[in-house]
C-alpha cells in the first residue's frame, strides 16, 4: 500500500468518522465506522490504535473549519463587540440548517464524560480557543471583567448550541439579543 493509498484510506476514515460521530454519537461501533468509510478494520488499526484515536483525529481535523466558520477572519474589520456578535450570528445561521446537531466539541465532551479520553482533549482545546477568542475581544472592547464576560458568552454559546442541536429551540435572534445585553452590561465597545 503506497502513501497515497494510506492518505486516501485515512481521509475516508476521518471523513466518515466526523459525519457519523456528529450524526449518531460517539458510541457507534468500529464495524459501522469502517463499513461507512469503505475501509477494513485491519486498515483502520494500521492507521490508528483505537476508535478513540479516530474520533480525536476527526475532531482535530475539523477544528480549522470550525474556527473559520465561527470567527470573523483577520481581513474582516469590526469592533470587538461586532466580532463577538459575529460568532453568535453565525451560530444562529448554522443552527437553522436541517443537519445541525449542536456543537460537535460540546457533544463529544458531554458524551465521553472522560477528561482523559483523547477526543476530550481535542474538544476542550476547541472550547478553550473560543473562550480565548471571547476573552481577547472583551479585553480589546474594554469590558469591565473580560474573564467573566468570556465565561458568560461560553454559557450562551454552549447552551444555545445544545438546545438548538436537540431541536428544542430556534435561535433566530435569541443569542444575539442575549449577547447584546451582556455586552452592554459589561461596557464592551
Amino acid at each position: 500500500m503506497g502513501t497515497t493509498d494510506k492518505a486516501s484510506t485515512r481521509d475516508r476514515l476521518l471523513d466518515a468518522a466526523a459525519e457519523l460521530f456528529y450524526r449518531e454519537g460517539v458510541s457507534l461501533g468500529v464495524e459501522t465506522l469502517c463499513r461507512s468509510a469503505g475501509v477494513s478494520k485491519r486498515s483502520m488499526y494500521q492507521l490508528f490504535a483505537s476508535k478513540d484515536e479516530v474520533l480525536a483525529a476527526s475532531l482535530a481535523r475539523r477544528l480549522p473549519v470550525y474556527e473559520e466558520r465561527l470567527a470573523p477572519g483577520p481581513q474582516e474589520a469590526g469592533t470587538p463587540r461586532e466580532r463577538i456578535l459575529h460568532v453568535f450570528e453565525r451560530l444562529e445561521k448554522v443552527s437553522a440548517e436541517p443537519a445541525y446537531r449542536g456543537c460537535p466539541y460540546l457533544a463529544a465532551l458531554v458524551e465521553l464524560k472522560d477528561p482523559e479520553h483523547p477526543a476530550s482533549a481535542v474538544a476542550r482545546g476547541a472550547k478553550e480557543w473560543l473562550l480565548g477568542f471571547f476573552r481577547t475581544r472583551a479585553e480589546e472592547g474594554g469590558a469591565r471583567d473580560a474573564e467573566l464576560l468570556a465565561r458568560q458568552l461560553m454559557l450562551v454559546f454552549d447552551g444555545a448550541s445544545a438546545r438548538a442541536g436537540a431541536g428544542i429551540e430556534t435561535l433566530d435572534g435569541l443569542t444575539t439579543t442575549t449577547v447584546t445585553a451582556l455586552l452592554d452590561a459589561s461596557g464592551t465597545r
